[in-house]
């Protein structure tokens, strides 16, 4: 049995707590850039851990949700 592609995005991504910026990219489907923006908006806080940028996985399925909600900002 072989895994899909998207099967295997989904098990990556379910272990992760936290995420790099280009993982959380992917994790949204939007660019690193617009990832960006929605730092500079205060839309989404990431940390620095070990000095390297993170994203808590929690707050961007948080952030999905909204979207859905349509209380995007």
């Amino acid at each position: 049995m072989s895994l899909k592609s998207s099967d295997f995005n989904n098990s990556f991504f379910e272990n992760l707590i936290w995420l790099t910026a280009n993982e959380a990219a992917e994790y949204l489907r939007i660019s690193v850039e617009n990832l960006r923006v929605k730092v500079h908006r205060g839309q989404l806080k990431p940390k620095y851990l070990n000095g390297k940028l993170r994203f808590r996985r929690s707050e961007l399925d948080d952030l999905l949700e909204s979207s859905v909600k349509g209380d995007f900002k």
